[in-house]
C-alpha cells in the first residue's frame, strides 16, 4: 500500500492539492489529511481510490528495492499535467 510520503510526493510530481487530489478520488479532503498525516489507518477502500487517481494522472508508487526507500515517478506520456 502507498505511505503517507508517496501520497504527499506524488501530489507534488502532479501539482495537486490535498483538495484537488480528494476531488479526483471522490473521498473527503479531511481523509486526505489524515492519510498524508499519518495520524490513523486509512481505509482500504480511500486508499485504492487515490491510487487509482494518481495512475490515471501517471503516476507510478515505487516499492522499497535494494535497500533503497519507496518512492514516486510520474509517466509523462500518460499525465494530463
Amino acid at each position: 500500500m502507498i505511505s503517507p510520503p508517496q501520497v504527499r510526493a506524488a501530489r507534488g510530481l502532479v501539482g495537486w492539492s490535498q483538495m484537488e487530489l480528494a476531488d479526483k478520488a471522490d473521498v473527503a479532503v479531511m481523509a486526505i489529511k489524515r492519510l498524508e498525516s499519518g495520524a490513523v489507518a486509512t481505509r482500504n477502500r480511500t486508499l485504492l481510490a487515490i491510487e487509482a487517481a494518481f495512475s490515471e494522472a501517471g503516476v507510478i508508487f515505487l516499492p522499497p528495492a535494494d535497500g533503497r526507500g519507496e518512492g514516486v515517478c510520474l509517466n509523462v506520456s500518460t499525465s494530463d499535467t
